[in-house]
């Protein structure tokens, strides 16, 4: 599998996340040849345990995401933050959890955007919004170098992509940038070769750091 990074919007201190920036950076991803494909859809549901005794509240994982991935729609993705696990299902054990009611779902948020192709790149941009909301809450954008699964031998060539797509945005000058956060997949059992677990990962601890960094903002 290609490797993938995650990249999240980080705003300046005192500016907030907008539609009007999500455009902007369509535009941009245009404007450097980008060609679209067709829009990008996933979801991502944080899971709290559906306790009938409170006694067995430690065995329990106190909260756990959850990932559907596009290139994956058969699949189902979860993370264990707490206890580096992530684990892959198919995408039926969603019914499974729901009859069962051993875990509820306590917040959904939606990643709606596009698909685009440049050169032997693939970029997935898009907002983050809550379940029945239209509220922006973050962008999302996806960086797959398709010809290469080592993410080690990937590592310069994404590096030099990351730069060149900040130079094309700087002229646009919008009130932050976009940020890849270093992880280290050993603490989840993962290797150099990419796999879908190594999104969901990436997805689990962007989203968090995501969060973190706009009530920080806001703050």
């Amino acid at each position: 599998m290609p490797v993938k990074w995650v990249l999240h919007w980080q705003p300046n201190q005192g500016s907030t996340v907008s539609s009007q920036i999500l455009n902007e950076v369509t535009q941009c991803v245009e404007s450097i040849n980008g060609v679209k494909e067709g829009r990008w859809k996933a979801t991502l549901n944080y899971y709290k345990p559906m306790l009938r005794d409170q006694a067995n509240q430690s065995e329990f994982p106190r909260d756990f995401l959850g990932i559907s991935l596009a290139d994956q729609p058969n699949k189902y993705y979860f993370i264990i933050r707490s206890q580096r696990i992530v684990l892959e299902a198919d995408s039926s054990i969603q019914l499974i959890m729901e009859k069962l009611q051993s875990y509820k779902s306590k917040v959904a948020l939606y990643f709606d955007g596009f698909q685009y192709q440049l050169g032997d790149f693939r970029l997935r941009v898009g907002k983050v919004v809550p379940t029945h909301s239209e509220n922006v809450r973050g962008i999302v954008m996806e960086v797959e170098y398709l010809p290469i699964s080592s993410m080690e031998k990937a590592q310069k060539v994404m590096e030099e992509f990351l730069e060149i797509w900040n130079e094309a945005l700087t002229k646009r000058s919008l009130p932050g940038k976009f940020v890849n956060i270093d992880l280290n997949f050993g603490e989840f059992g993962l290797g150099d070769n990419y796999t879908p677990q190594h999104t969901a990962v990436r997805y689990a601890l962007v989203m968090a750091h995501m969060i973190a960094t706009v009530q920080a903002v806001r703050g």
